[in-house]
């Protein structure tokens, strides 16, 4: 078991099931409504709970309601929330959801009113107990200046950092994280419409980092110290159910791998498998999977 820390924001989703994703200026009723703790960096640390690791998350939140409903997930799932910054006034971070139950896909509404993570609170944190700390790539300046204080006070920790959006000025964080996990979707935005050619450009300088790259169908990509490997997607399952998180499931199952040692190829192949398997469930309640 590792301590694990996540930095990053937790969202209140208030998702909608669709028989069908509806047309411009139409109206469509909802099969059902959840309304839930979300975020990907959350997402990652109740899957990493579930997996035997102790786990906690810095973040920000109001003081409002719906920030309850946040804190009690992740209390479900064991994960701490001493280190979370609370400010008086705003609003937690919403994510609307609108999920198509054809094929699961989903597309987002996302409001915040809120703050993020400034580095003078995460400076204030004592960071030696853990083993391992996992970043959004966000908030760019404020992540940078994270990073940086990290490698230079407490470099025995390994970190990674989620690359799922393009944002201004992110290449910054390349050199500071010992895994970077990218999104298709990421690697789209920098004109990478080839998984291999996006992960052997990066290798040729980014040479004593791990690189993980998720594309979707076509199973995952790594690259440590030679050349890239790809692994075949697990299986989909015949009841995809609900692709949130899908993403943040596979973050989570690289960073318990490669904290257990294992080779490049059986961490995207527990990856693949673990990602398949939330598609097939609602939420994170991934205990039936993990072992």
């Amino acid at each position: 078991m590792s301590k694990i820390l996540g930095i990053g924001i937790a969202t209140l989703d208030i998702i909608n099931y669709v028989d069908s994703f509806p047309e411009e200026n139409s109206e469509v009723r909802a099969v059902k409504q959840i309304i839930t703790r979300g975020g990907n960096v959350t997402n990652s640390l109740c899957v990493l709970s579930q997996l035997n690791h102790q786990t906690s998350w810095c973040g920000t939140l109001a003081n409002e309601n719906d920030a309850s409903i946040i804190l009690d997930d992740l209390n479900k799932y064991q994960v701490n929330c001493d280190l979370v910054k609370t400010f008086a006034n705003g609003k937690v971070p919403t994510s609307y959801i609108l999920l198509n139950m054809q094929n699961g896909s989903r597309s987002i509404v996302h409001h915040r009113d809120l703050p993020e993570l400034d580095f003078d609170h995460f400076k204030s944190i004592s960071l030696t107990d853990f083993d391992w700390i996992h970043f959004e790539a966000r908030n760019i300046d404020q992540t940078l200046k994270m990073l940086q204080h990290l490698k230079q006070f407490h470099p025995d920790i390994q970190c990674s950092v989620e690359f799922e959006k393009q944002r201004d000025g992110i290449e910054q964080l390349y050199e500071l994280a010992d895994v970077l996990i990218f999104s298709k979707n990421y690697s789209l935005s920098n004109h990478q419409t080839d998984p291999l050619r996006f992960l052997n450009t990066l290798r040729q300088t980014l040479t004593d980092k791990t690189l993980i790259l998720a594309w979707a169908d076509q199973g995952s990509y790594g690259c440590t110290d030679g050349s890239v490997v790809h692994h075949e997607a697990a299986q989909r399952p015949t009841n995809i159910t609900d692709t949130l998180g899908a993403g943040d499931t596979f973050n989570a199952a690289v960073i318990d791998s490669i904290l257990d040692g294992c080779s490049l190829q059986k961490t995207l192949s527990k990856a693949n498998r673990l990602a398949a398997c939330k598609i097939a469930i609602s939420g994170f309640d991934l205990s039936d999977y993990v072992r």
